[in-house]
């Protein structure tokens, strides 16, 4: 059966093959299934034709191709027209004055803060997810999100013309939830918190058999996730980094960042080098940090409480994988409070020019303190990944960044005020010297 599958989805031109459990390593067709019902209950994942790839793709085929995700298509697992609206390839900032800061002599910064259309990653999933639904035939799309999730299948919905219907906790960012009503979806806030939000989509997707990003079609949504890895690569001028930072939800990101190197090195686009993969979580919804720390092999479930609440799952689904990859390659798992995050999202802010939300202030929390520890080697090209945009979470700060100086219309009120901005920086400066 599985090589009937396979044959009859290369004739449509696509790469992919069908599903495969992650686990046991069955075979099922290229359907909305996200578990492996036969045999063990484990995830699926996308199966390719790497040899197909390889024949098809080369550097220059992919620097011709658009400046959005949709350069990588051999890569992903559609067969028609994509939902493309303009998501990826964003920016990868060479951070010199971060670095100088932290004492590294190669950090780049992955900034999905601008990604198309919502200013999230998640906008690389739900366009793979979406086009994916598309061509099962769903009419209504949804997902169970902690807001950009839900941003982003809202937003790439209404322009794929799908009806939307999405779930969130009830106690999100005010910004989040304004951009995702903004695209007109039927929004559902819950009373309780992502895993609770999470158990009621999929008696939804069961009972009214819609398309959910994240559930029923989660093996398609986590492959938009392997475009963060491929740009990183051609970034790099087609090499590899030494060692990656980035946020830890469900684990997902992770694992398929890691996915997308090896791919690339599996098709012969890039050389191979090991890769350390370190992971970044919130204390107060750190359940993969917990066990990586204590040593353990699975992930015990905690409720979440952080200011951090677009990483806030307590019991993520790829977290054990996550645990292997930080472990096989010589990374880790560590988690900051949530005063060090807002410290993280100034610091990038006043250093970069680079407004994040709570999830890459968590990055960049831990990333300063893998640095301090001696985790990171200061000769390491070093990758962080920021995934969401500042202006969702303008919460976070409030309070902490200041307020501005209010003068008169007069040039003297100015020089008053600027007279005592100076002295207040020179006092700071006198007091941090010691």
């Amino acid at each position: 059966m599985t090589a009937t599958i396979a044959s009859s989805v290369l004739d449509t031109g696509a790469t992919f093959t069908g599903l495969r459990c992650r686990e046991c390593g069955q075979g099922y067709p290229p359907g909305a299934k996200h578990v492996c019902e036969d045999v063990c209950f484990g995830p699926l994942e996308v199966s390719y034709d790497y040899d197909e790839i390889r024949r098809r793709v080369s550097r220059r085929q992919i620097e011709a191709g658009p400046a959005s995700i949709w350069r990588y298509r051999d890569f992903l697992p559609v067969v028609g027209d994509p939902v493309d609206v303009g998501t990826g390839f964003t920016p990868l900032l060479k951070a010199d004055r971060l670095a100088r800061y932290l004492g590294l002599e190669a950090l780049y910064i992955k900034n999905d803060g601008v990604n198309m259309p919502t200013l999230s990653f998640k906008d690389r999933v739900v366009s793979v997810a979406l086009t994916r639904a598309r061509e099962l035939g769903f009419s209504t799309v949804s997902c169970a999100s902690t807001g950009n999730l839900a941003n982003s299948t809202a937003a790439i919905a209404a322009h794929a013309g799908l009806k939307c219907c999405v779930f969130i906790p009830s106690d999100l960012e005010a910004g989040k939830v304004l951009g995702t009503l903004v695209y007109k979806p039927t929004l559902m806030a819950v009373r309780g918190n992502y895993d609770q939000v999470n158990r009621l989509c999929s008696e939804v997707a069961n009972t009214h058999g819609w398309g959910f990003v994240n559930i029923n079609l989660r093996p398609y949504y986590a492959e938009g996730s392997k475009t963060l890895g491929y740009e990183v690569i051609e970034q790099l001028g087609w090499q590899l980094p030494d060692h990656i930072v980035a946020p830890l939800a469900s684990g997902s990101l992770f694992t398929k960042i890691r996915k997308g190197f090896n791919e690339f090195i599996k098709t012969g686009l890039v050389e191979e080098r090991p890769v350390r993969f370190s992971g970044a979580q919130a204390e107060g919804c750190s359940p993969i940090a917990q066990a990586f720390e204590a040593g353990r092999d699975f992930i015990s479930p905690v409720k979440p409480d952080t200011i951090a609440k677009s990483i806030a799952i307590g019991n993520p689904a790829d977290g054990p994988y996550a645990l292997d990859i930080a472990r096989e390659t010589g990374g880790t798992i560590t988690a900051v409070n949530d005063q060090e995050i807002v410290e993280g999202i100034q610091l990038l802010a006043e250093h970069e020019g680079v407004f994040t939300e709570t999830a890459g202030g968590t990055t960049i929390a831990v990333l300063r303190k893998l640095v301090m520890a001696g985790r990171i080697e200061p000769s390491e090209r070093t990758v962080a990944y920021i995934t969401g945009n500042g202006l969702k979470t303008t919460e976070a700060v409030t309070g902490v960044v200041g307020e501005p100086h209010l003068i008169d219309a007069q040039l003297a009120s100015f020089d008053t005020a600027w007279e005592q901005v100076q002295m207040l920086q020179h006092a700071s400066l006198n007091g941090g010297a010691g």
